[in-house]
């Protein structure tokens, strides 16, 4: 393996490109390989034996394309099999989690709600985390049902917007001030979002955190890409094409590939 090898990213679905997205726009001389197990989401409504099957198998095809390290660009992939895929593969996992803490330390309500999948906030690593804040009020809430809708191309739908909108009401009531997002299919949410919270209730999710944790690890344990050739950007899908090359905008090229 050398350093010029590419990036493994994987998700249940096209939700982690939001991921890939902040990881190419602070690191763009480094390739990546992206995977979309679209074909088996949502995870969160997966067991975690499940879970850690299917992000295993991920991780292993990306382990054959050769990548130096691995972002498990998913909340519920993380918080159930990170441990293990850590455990039993010798490369670095750099894994996504709900940003509790920035909403936690800055909110000026006391109270903070997240939304995320049955998969993430039933986890024993989110239990965990939230432990940690025992003077904020949070306010979960899961997403049944936004995944598929993103997958199925209908960000913009007026299920969407229903959906969206009984799930935060409650939030509001409850007068948060932050939302965290758990799942990284959600930040293409942010713009509906936006349309039914008031303006003092801040948006936050794990993108930034995780793309300046995989710079750190570039650096300290693994290395940068060093070559004078333009980087390439790979995308894999084992489901339509179609939903994930509009994600990206039509920029680059999505492949079909069983995995």
């Amino acid at each position: 393996m050398t350093n010029n090898n590419p990036i493994g990213l994987f998700d249940s679905g096209i939700g982690g490109t939001s991921i890939w997205n902040e990881i190419h726009m602070l690191l763009p001389n480094e390739s990546t390989i992206y995977l979309a197990d679209s074909i088996n989401a949502p995870y969160g409504e997966k067991t975690k034996e499940e879970i850690i099957h299917l992000s295993c198998k991920n991780a292993e095809f990306l382990l054959n394309q050769n990548c130096k390290m691995i972002v498990v660009a998913c909340n519920t992939a993380t918080t159930n099999a990170i441990k293990e895929l850590r455990h039993k593969y010798d490369i670095p996992f750099i894994g996504i989690e709900p940003a509790i803490k920035p909403a936690a330390t800055n909110s000026q309500t006391q109270k903070i709600g997240i939304l995320a999948t049955k998969g993430t906030l039933n986890s024993e690593l989110f239990y965990k985390n939230v432990e940690k804040f025992q003077d904020i009020k949070i306010i979960e809430q899961i997403g049944f049902g936004l995944v598929e809708l993103i997958e199925d191309g209908k960000i913009n739908s007026s299920e969407m917007k229903d959906l969206l909108k009984k799930y935060l009401k409650p939030m509001i009531d409850q007068d948060i001030d932050y939302i965290v997002l758990g799942c990284s299919h959600y930040p293409y949410l942010i713009p509906q979002i936006k349309k039914i919270i008031p303006k003092n209730i801040q948006i936050i999710d794990s993108g930034e955190a995780v793309a300046r944790q995989t710079k750190n690890i570039l650096n300290e344990k693994v290395g940068f890409r060093n070559s004078d050739e333009k980087s390439t950007q790979i995308f894999y899908t084992n489901s339509d094409i179609k939903v994930l090359s509009e994600i990206l905008k039509n920029k680059y090229k999505v492949q079909k590939k069983d995995f």
